[in-house]
C-alpha cells in the first residue's frame, strides 16, 4: 500500500508560499494536520491532534515536518509508531535555545529516544532557530539520516523555499524506502550536503 503523507507545519502555521503548502496542493493523497491555536501551541493537543490525525487514516504514514513540528512527532505517543513507516524533519526548531519564544517553552524537553522508523533530518548551516551543532545532536538521538543544506535559513517561505524541489526528491526517497520491511536505519548515515535550491 502506498504511503500517506502528512503535513506537520509548525508554529503559527505555514503560510501559502511555504513548501507544506504548496505540496499539499499538488501531492496526491496528501493531508494536514490542523491545530485549534497555531499562536500559542499546548503540547498535549498538538500530540493528540496529530496522533488522532495519523490513526484516522487507513494507509501507513510518511510525515513530511517542520520547525515545531518535527518536535511534535518526537513527542508521539509509542501506540502510534507503528502507523508511521518514515518522516521528513525539516529544521527541527531547537525550543531549548537560550532565546526560545517562552511559548515554545512546554515542548521540552524534547524526546531524545530513537525513533523507530525511518527519519531523514535536514539541517540548514544558518537556521537562526537550531544551530547545524544541535540538529545533528538530535539526529544521532533519533537515529535520523542527516542532510544538511548550506545557507538554507530555516528552510521555509522567508528563505526562499517554497516549491522546494530538493526536498520533494528526498520526501520521494522516503517514500519508496518506507515500502521495505525495515524500520529505522540499521547504521547512520554521513551527513549528505543539498544545494541551497528554493
Amino acid at each position: 500500500m502506498r504511503p500517506h503523507v502528512v503535513i506537520v507545519p509548525g508554529w503559527r502555521d505555514s503560510g501559502p508560499d511555504h513548501w507544506q503548502t504548496r505540496w499539499q496542493r499538488h501531492l496526491p493523497s496528501a493531508t494536514r494536520v490542523r491545530q485549534d491555536d497555531w499562536e500559542n501551541p499546548v503540547r498535549a493537543q498538538w500530540v493528540q491532534a496529530l496522533s488522532a490525525h495519523i490513526e484516522a487514516l487507513d494507509a501507513p504514514v510518511v510525515i513530511a515536518a517542520h520547525s515545531l513540528g518535527c518536535i511534535t512527532v518526537a513527542h508521539l505517543p509509542a501506540h502510534v509508531h507503528d502507523r508511521i513507516a518514515a518522516a521528513l524533519l525539516v529544521a527541527p526548531a531547537d525550543i531549548e535555545r537560550p532565546n526560545a519564544p517562552a511559548v515554545l517553552s512546554a515542548f521540552g524537553p524534547i524526546p531524545l529516544e530513537r525513533l523507530p522508523f525511518r527519519t531523514t533530518l535536514v539541517a540548514s548551516t544558518n537556521d537562526p532557530y537550531c544551530t547545524l551543532e544541535r540538529a545533528t545532536t538530535l539526529a544521532e538521538h533519533w537515529g535520523s539520516r542527516v542532510v544538511v543544506a548550506h545557507g538554507a535559513g530555516h528552510i521555509n517561505a522567508d528563505s526562499g523555499h517554497g516549491e522546494w524541489s530538493e526536498g520533494l526528491r528526498l520526501l520521494s526517497t522516503l517514500r519508496r524506502a518506507a515500502q521495505w520491511p525495515v524500520g529505522g536505519y540499521a547504521k547512520p548515515f554521513a551527513p549528505l550536503l543539498i544545494s541551497n535550491e528554493a
